[in-house]
């Protein structure tokens, strides 16, 4: 893939939010207003203790403004770096985060971080303050803001990890892993749980060593010998992440999954993949061949878009495929998406 250079910011007005699952013309958003409200009245009637509601109210908080500040950013890509607050800047593992930092940025994408030091404030100098956002974690240690990010309006502090850790998942399109603590190896397990049960949508995960580490070979090695050699996973989930000590690989790996595959979206009970280029009759017939294991009933098949994808408006001119997905086998799913990729890829650029 050939590199690019570093993109002007995007044009973030309103009206480029991206509406999926934040906004909607098939049903207004009073309903669920409402019932925020109803919440807060059980609340008061339950007697909750002030312990659980100062919880309640401050995770509300941290929410509500956390997709206020990601909101106008929704319509452009982004990736979240993981990986220890403790690495020196003169470490090898430091130097590839700033390198993948910056390739990203000339992408175009945002590169999102914890906000510290170590391996956050790495990728933020490769990114570029303009292209850096920030999800703090206020502790009593360890964890202030890089120089970087430190005053932009694109830093958001927060109190709680699991408000914290969703923003790392929810808003981004890839994560990325390089080596850290007991920090680092819970937001990767819980980014392939979340992935693996459907529970996010696909996306690139990439973990990366530096020339002279083996950590994330040694920990595939794990997961190989335990879980898959012990059937706790299935075979096909090891499609679902990337294990690389190379940068070019890293990036090429997160760009060529949205060289044709767009987005996804279940409609009723069956699943439509957006796609860049249209699958013609005899890659469609493959695709029925090698994944019927993972369609319920009916085959996979080219669809129109359906009315209840309005709100998806900016999505109406692509391409689709559909199935009914047994919304189990997402390592199956993973390995369809890249045989479409691999099939109608090109060098060319698609926008997404």
């Amino acid at each position: 893939m050939a590199r690019k250079h570093r993109r002007a910011l995007p044009d973030v007005s309103e009206a480029d939010v991206m509406p999926t699952e934040h906004a909607s013309v098939l049903t207004g958003n009073e309903a669920l207003i409402a019932e925020i409200r109803e919440i807060a009245d059980k609340l008061e009637r339950d007697q909750t203790t002030r312990g659980d509601l100062k919880i309640i109210t401050r995770a509300l908080k941290e929410l509500r403004y956390a997709f206020k500040v990601f909101k106008p950013f929704r319509r452009t890509r982004k990736v979240t770096v993981f990986g220890s607050a403790r690495t020196p800047a003169d470490h090898p593992t430091f130097q590839q985060a700033v390198e993948f930092g910056r390739r990203m940025a000339e992408e175009g994408w945002f590169v999102v971080t914890g906000a510290g030091g170590g391996i956050m404030e790495a990728a933020h100098i490769g990114a570029g303050r303009d292209y850096a956002m920030g999800l703090n974690i206020m502790l009593p240690f360890e964890q202030d803001a890089n120089p970087v990010i430190e005053g932009d309006k694109k830093l958001i502090n927060l109190k709680y990890f699991f408000t914290r850790k969703l923003l790392f998942v929810k808003e981004v399109h890839a994560i990325t892993l390089f080596a850290g603590g007991f920090g680092t190896q819970d937001e990767c397990f819980e980014t392939l749980t979340l992935v693996q049960t459907g529970k996010r949508d696909l996306m690139p995960i990439v973990c990366i060593d530096s020339e002279n580490s083996t950590y994330w070979q040694d920990w595939l090695g794990y997961v190989k010998d335990h879980l898959v050699h012990d059937g706790l996973i299935s075979p096909s989930d090891l499609s679902l992440f990337k294990v690389t000590s190379d940068i070019d690989e890293a990036v090429d790996e997160i760009m060529g999954f949205y060289c044709v595959y767009n987005s996804m979206r279940y409609v009723r009970d069956k699943l439509v993949l957006r796609l860049h280029k249209q699958p013609g009759p005899e890659l469609v017939e493959r695709l029925n061949d090698e994944f019927s294991d993972i369609v319920l009933r009916g085959k996979i098949e080219p669809v129109d878009v359906h009315p209840l994808e309005a709100d998806d408006e900016h999505l109406a001119q692509l391409p689709r495929i559909a199935l009914y997905f047994n919304r189990r086998d997402h390592g199956r799913l993973r390995q369809m998406v890249d045989l479409i990729n691999d099939e109608l890829g090109d060098d060319e650029d698609d926008d997404s």
